[in-house]
């Protein structure tokens, strides 16, 4: 089983995916397009947790760089070194993976959390910045009468629930792409262990 061929692959789709999450996320710090809400700390506290520029974005990089470098070295083990066996490059591919699920599933996690808690924005009733959707544990996202609720910034319901939801099916899409490669790269080396004893028996 050549690891590099489908790796090569997944590897690209998590470089797309993982680009795209760290936009994604970036966008969540400008509401609207506006910097002032950032510069006067008036974010929500999950929109801070850089879980779509760190996890599912640099983390996943990690595995992306390391599928795609397997192609690159067809399949030769060790980057290219053929004295090193097939040990080397399976290795690297399974602890890859175990590192972008380890970012997806961060990114999966306070995406979700996000989504139930619902933005930080300045309310007309209470006059102050807090989180009135807390309680309601994430009904408010089939409550669209309620949004209006927020006053600041404006549409911070429809914002943090687009992007929010992005990122949280981003996450999915590279926490199961790299679940596959672990379970491929896994597979893969017990393949061939498995040939190598039939080569080596009489």
């Amino acid at each position: 089983m050549c690891l590099g061929r489908g790796a090569s692959c997944i590897g690209y789709k998590l470089l797309v995916l993982a680009l795209l999450c760290i936009v994604a996320n970036i966008l969540l710090y400008f509401p609207n397009g506006e910097t002032r809400f950032a510069s006067e700390h008036h974010l929500g506290r999950y929109v801070e947790c850089l879980h779509g520029i760190l996890g599912g974005g640099f983390l996943v990089l990690i595995p992306a760089a390391v599928f795609i470098a397997l192609h690159n070295d067809g399949c030769c083990g060790c980057f290219g070194h053929e004295d090193c066996g097939k040990s080397c490059a399976v290795l690297a591919s399974v602890l890859a993976a175990f590192v972008g699920i380890l970012g997806s599933g961060y990114c999966i996690i306070i995406s979700a959390l996000g989504l139930s808690h619902g933005p930080y924005c300045f309310t007309h009733l209470e006059r102050s910045w807090l989180y009135p959707f807390t309680e309601s544990s994430g009904g408010y996202l089939f409550e669209y009468n309620k949004w209006s609720a927020c006053q600041e910034p404006q549409n911070i319901v429809q914002w943090n629930v687009t992007l929010f939801s992005i990122l949280l099916v981003l996450g999915a899409m590279e926490f199961i792409l790299c679940l596959v490669q672990a379970v491929r790269g896994v597979l893969g080396g017990l393949c061939g262990l498995c040939c190598t004893h039939e080569e080596v028996s009489p």
